[in-house]
């Protein structure tokens, strides 16, 4: 099984990763419900879930709390892909895993084209996640070409 050359995520992936989720100082409810604050987080580094009532935080601690949280979704993205990709790929694939969550990922197309080694077919698949709670959003929409973009660059 070959290893991914990239294993953590660029610092311009944090920032391809912040750009899309956009900030908020204090807890929101996402568009699904789920309570959530800073750059998408809806756990702390203590595994406190995030709660309507917590405390606002800084856009510093957001990214902070964003360098956290998706540790967990490159060790998806390092133990599920069995092909190797470039840095792009990876921050790429961070972030769609990120936003779609590690189970999602897991049972994705998107994964399993990729793992047969067949990349452009892989980045084809994006596209396809661009809805939530069964509607299609544009801001989705909107991401998932970036993140078809970068994945191709």
């Amino acid at each position: 099984m070959t290893h991914q050359t990239a294993v953590a995520t660029s610092a311009e992936g944090i920032k391809f990763i912040s750009r899309w989720e956009g900030f908020s100082a204090k807890p929101y409810r996402d568009v699904v419900g789920v309570p959530t604050i800073g750059f998408g987080a809806t756990y702390y580094p203590n595994g406190k879930r995030v709660t309507l009532n917590d405390a606002p935080i800084t856009k510093e601690q957001g990214i902070e709390l964003l360098k956290h949280t998706v540790q967990d979704f490159e060790d998806a993205v390092n133990t599920y892909v069995t092909v190797t990709l470039n840095q792009n790929q990876f921050d790429a694939i961070v972030s769609f895993a990120y936003n779609v969550g590690i189970e999602a990922f897991k049972k994705s197309t998107l994964l399993k084209l990729l793992n047969k080694g067949q990349p452009y077919a892989a980045a084809q698949e994006f596209l396809k996640w661009n809805k939530a709670g069964g509607k299609s959003i544009a801001g989705l929409s909107n991401r998932r070409k970036a993140e078809k973009e970068l994945f191709l660059r």
